[in-house]
């Protein structure tokens, strides 16, 4: 049976929660959840996964970084919200909008739990304004970037969800660690 879009994103969503959590729901608590589960809900979680998994496969430390480089914060922000786009894009077609708005704040307040809410702000501040830069930019540097991670991020939806895929989710993962990585540099070298 081929699944929609939505329907990929709701089950992919599935896939990676049950990865992160340790008991896992029960099969029926999980058929529920994909059966009812919101698809902006799903975006945002996966958005928030995908970054997270990109900031361990590029060595990267937050909690450190909190400390001496906090402007790098404001990277990994920016790299959630530019996964958000690229997973919601294709939704666009079926007549949804993404909300930027409510997707800053749940990638944020997801990645940086527990931060005071004005170092929090900032660091939403600091990655929208990133990723208007990069989503602006003409530079044939960043048009390749975004066409790259468009392309990872599919990859990755194709790799866990279609049992005939070439790759496997393991596979991917690491390739979001790069692009976090290529990101990262842009950004310290400015």
């Amino acid at each position: 049976m081929e699944m929609t879009y939505e329907e990929r994103l709701r089950f992919m969503h599935q896939l990676c929660q049950a990865q992160t959590h340790a008991g896992g729901q029960s099969e029926a608590q999980a058929v529920a959840a994909f059966a009812n589960g919101d698809v902006e809900d799903s975006v945002h979680y996966l958005a928030s996964f995908l970054t997270f998994k990109a900031i361990q496969s590029a060595d990267r430390h937050p909690a450190e970084e909190l400390q001496n480089d906090f402007d790098m914060l404001g990277v990994y922000q920016c790299f959630g919200l530019m996964v958000y786009a690229f997973l919601f894009m294709p939704l666009t077609q079926e007549g949804l909008q993404p909300d930027y708005d409510r997707a800053q704040i749940t990638i944020g307040k997801t990645l940086f739990d527990g931060l005071a809410p004005e170092m929090l702000a900032e660091i939403i501040e600091s990655g929208f304004h990133k990723f208007k830069l990069i989503a602006e930019a003409e530079s044939e540097h960043w048009q390749e970037y975004r066409e790259n991670l468009d392309k990872v991020t599919i990859s990755y939806m194709i790799a866990t969800t279609d049992d005939d895929s070439p790759h496997s989710a393991e596979d991917v993962l690491p390739l979001f660690g790069q692009l976090l990585s290529q990101l990262c540099e842009a950004f310290t070298a400015d």
